[in-house]
C-alpha cells in the first residue's frame, strides 16, 4: 500500500517464528491482505494502542532475502517512495493474497505442487498376497516400493488405470499421498554448444585482472569499463562472472532492450550452461514467478534482464554489470521511479560486491565520476578483432537535395554505397529515429495538424493497422478520409518514419529484402527471429529506431546509414546533443565488425 510509513502487528506465538521478509496474511482494515515483515520490534507502539495480530505466516524461508529488504528499505528512503510499493516493484505479479466482499482470494500463481506416493513399512510384506489377488494393484505398488517417494502422475506408464488403484491402496494403509513443492523448470527449451573462450588482447587481459581482484577481495568497487564498439567488453563480463561463479557468488547482468537479451542470453549460456535465469517483462507471469523461484532459491548463480531484474534475490551477489550504462532505458518513469544504474551502485555497495558500468559512450555523470575517483576507469580502445572501427562520411543534404527517384530520404551517396554493399552481398543497417509511416498528418486547405486532445502534440500516422497514434500518451484513432476541423481539405503525411522508410528502400531496391526493426514490431519472440534472419542472411537491408543501434553483433553488415541525423538535436531535452553522440557512435559502430571493413554515413 502507498503507506509513507510501516505497521506494527503481534505475531502469536502458536504461528511460531517468522522472519524479515516473510510474507504473513494480516487484518487491514475491513479486509485481510499480505503484508511484508520488515524488521521486529521488541517492545510495543506505547500504551493506548491496539496491536492487531496476524493471521498467518505465508513463507517459512522470506520472499525477500535479509540483503534484499534492506536494499529495498533503504532505495525507499533515497527515492523518498512509499516502502510498499518498491516491494512490488521488486516481486513477481501474482503473489498476493486479497479480500473482496469477504471473500479471500489466494495468489494468482502458487508454488506449484504434485502429489506423490510414498509406500509404508506394510507395503512390501503385503505385496506377494496382492499378486495373487489383485495383480494390477500389485503392480502399482511394486513401483511405488521401487521409487518411493513417487509422483502419482508417473504411474501412468505402470498402468493407464492407475487412480482407482491408489485410492484403494491408500486406504489399505499400504501407501500415503502427500503434496510436495515441484522445482521450477528450466526457462530454456533447446540446448547451446559450448564454447571456447578467445584469447584476450592486453587491453582486456588489464580490465580482468581489475576486475577479478576486486570481485575476489569480496568488497565493494566501483567501475566504469569504457570500450570502443566491438573492443570485447562481453568477454571481459564473462571472465569477470566466472571469478564470481567460482567463489560461490552470484552474478547479475543489466541489460537496456529486451531485444538484446536473446542473443545475450545464447552466448551466456555457451559459457555457463543452464545456469541462468532470465528476467524481462514480455515474459509472462507463470515464467517471471518460476525464474524468480529459480533464483531465490540459489538454483541458479546467474540472472540477465532488463531494469527490473536489479530486484533479483540472488543469494551471496558478488559482482553486478549494467551493460550500455548510459542508456535511458534504464529509468522507470512510472510508479516506483528510479535508475536502475543507480541502485546497482547502490546494491553492490550493501553487498559488498563489485560494479561495471560499461558503454563505448558513457553517460556524462559516470564519466566524470570517473574522473572524481568516485569509479575506476578501465579502457578498451581497440576492437578485439583487430577490425579498425567503420570510416564515418557526414553527408550534407544541402549539397544533396534530391535523392533517388524524387524522395530526399536516401541521398545520392548513401544511394550508391547501399547498392555497392548489396552487389557484395553484404547488409546494410539504415537508423531513422521516429517511428511509424509519418509523424505528422497536415490538411492541404486549412492548415490544420492533427493533434492529440490530451497531449496538443501531432499525432503520427501508422499503418498496418492504419491509425494516428500519439507517442506520449498512446492514445489512438481512425486516420479521417477529410480534414476534421475544415471538412474539406485532404489530408497530407509530412516528414518520414520507419514504416515509410521501408516502403521506400523496397520501391529503390526491388530486388533486395528489406525488414523493420520498431516498437510496433517489437513484440516478444519476434524480435528474436527478425534478428536471428538477419544473422543467418535472410535480410540484406533493416531499417530501424534506436532498437538497432545497442549491442548487436551481425558479421555481415559492412554499411550503416542514419537517416535524418540532426532531428535528435532538436528534442526538447537539455541531453539531446549526449544522446544524439551516443547513438551515432553505437549504431556506427554495428559495422565492420568481423574482418571486412566498415562504413557509416550520417
Amino acid at each position: 500500500a502507498p503507506l509513507r510509513r510501516t505497521l506494527t502487528y503481534a505475531i502469536p506465538v502458536a504461528l511460531g517464528h517468522a522472519r524479515s521478509g516473510a510474507r504473513v496474511l494480516v487484518p487491514f482494515g475491513r479486509r485481510r491482505v499480505t503484508g511484508f515483515l520488515v524488521e521486529p520490534v521488541l517492545d510495543g507502539p506505547g500504551q493506548g494502542f491496539e496491536i492487531k495480530e496476524a493471521i498467518e505466516i505465508l513463507d517459512e524461508e522470506p520472499a525477500l532475502p535479509g540483503d534484499l529488504l534492506k536494499f529495498l528499505v533503504e532505495s525507499a528512503g533515497y527515492y523518498m517512495h512509499p516502502l510498499g510499493e518498491v516491494m512490488k516493484a521488486a516481486l513477481p505479479p501474482g503473489i498476493d493474497y486479497s479480500e473482496r466482499k469477504g471473500i479471500l482470494r489466494r495468489p494468482k500463481i502458487n508454488e506449484k505442487t504434485e502429489k506423490i506416493a510414498t509406500a509404508t513399512p506394510r507395503a512390501e510384506p503385503a505385496l506377494p498376497q496382492l499378486e495373487s489377488r489383485a495383480p494390477a494393484r500389485a503392480r502399482i505398488l511394486a513401483a511405488i516400493c521401487a521409487s518411493s517417494p513417487m509422483p502419482i502422475k508417473d504411474l501412468r506408464t505402470v498402468s493407464p488405470s492407475y487412480a482407482p488403484q491408489v485410492r484403494r491402496l491408500a486406504a489399505d494403509g499400504l501407501i500415503r499421498i502427500d503434496q510436495r513443492a515441484v522445482s521450477p523448470r528450466s526457462f530454456f527449451d533447446d540446448a547451446v554448444p559450448k564454447d571456447t573462450p578467445p584469447a584476450l588482447n592486453p587491453e582486456q587481459h588489464v580490465a580482468v585482472e581489475a576486475l577479478s581482484e576486486a570481485v575476489e577481495a569480496e568488497r565493494y568497487r566501483g567501475f566504469l569499463l569504457h570500450g570502443v564498439t566491438g573492443s570485447g567488453k562481453t568477454e571481459v563480463y564473462l571472465h569477470a562472472i566466472e571469478t564470481a561463479r567460482r567463489l560461490g557468488r552470484g552474478a547479475l547482468v543489466l541489460v537496456p532492450e529486451i531485444s538484446l537479451t536473446p542473443q545475450l542470453v545464447t552466448r551466456y549460456r555457451a559459457r555457463f550452461g543452464d545456469d541462468l535465469a532470465v528476467v524481462h517483462s514480455a515474459m509472462t507471469d507463470r515464467q517471471r514467478f518460476e525464474q524468480w523461484q529459480l533464483v531465490r532459491q540459489g538454483r541458479v548463480r546467474v540472472a540477465i534482464g532488463v531494469r527490473s531484474a536489479i530486484f533479483a534475490p540472488i543469494p551471496n551477489l558478488g559482482i553486478i554489470v549494467v551493460d550500455e550504462e548510459h542508456d535511458g532505458s534504464f529509468k522507470q518513469e512510472r510508479g516506483f521511479s528510479y535508475n536502475a544504474r543507480d541502485l546497482a551502485l547502490l546494491r553492490a555497495a550493501r553487498c559488498a560486491a563489485v560494479a561495471v558500468l560499461g558503454s563505448a559512450t558513457p553517460s556524462l555523470e559516470s564519466f566524470r565520476n570517473s574522473h572524481i575517483k568516485k569509479l575506476t576507469l578501465l579502457e578498451l580502445k581497440k576492437r578485439a578483432t583487430q577490425n579498425p572501427l567503420p570510416t564515418v562520411q557526414i553527408i550534407d543534404l544541402k549539397s544533396h537535395r534530391g535523392g533517388p527517384a524524387g524522395q530526399s530520404l536516401v541521398s545520392k551517396p548513401l544511394y550508391d554505397a547501399l547498392r555497392e554493399t548489396l552487389s557484395r552481398e553484404e547488409q546494410a543497417i539504415l537508423f531513422l529515429n521516429r517511428r511509424g509511416f509519418a509523424p505528422a498528418l497536415l490538411c492541404t486547405a486549412c492548415g490544420e495538424l492533427l493533434s492529440c486532445k490530451g497531449c496538443s502534440v501531432s499525432m503520427t500516422l501508422h499503418l498496418r493497422p492504419e491509425l494516428l497514434i500519439c507517442h506520449y500518451c498512446g492514445a489512438n484513432r481512425p486516420v479521417p478520409e477529410v480534414c476534421p476541423s475544415c471538412r474539406a481539405g485532404a489530408l497530407q503525411p509530412v516528414g518520414t518514419g520507419t514504416q515509410k522508410a521501408e516502403r521506400i528502400l523496397g520501391e529503390l531496391f526491388p530486388d533486395a529484402r528489406v525488414a523493420r526493426l520498431d516498437r510496433d514490431v517489437a513484440s516478444g519472440r519476434a524480435v528474436e527471429a527478425l534478428l536471428n534472419r538477419l544473422r543467418a542472411g535472410e535480410i540484406d537491408i533493416l531499417v530501424g529506431t534506436q532498437m538497432v543501434t545497442k549491442g548487436h553483433d551481425f558479421p555481415r553488415v559492412t554499411l550503416v546509414g542514419v537517416l535524418a541525423a540532426d532531428v535528435g538535436l532538436h528534442m526538447p531535452d537539455f541531453r539531446a546533443g549526449e544522446r544524439t553522440f551516443q547513438l551515432l557512435t553505437q549504431v556506427a559502430g554495428r559495422a565492420g565488425r568481423a574482418g571486412i571493413a566498415g562504413r557509416a554515413y550520417i
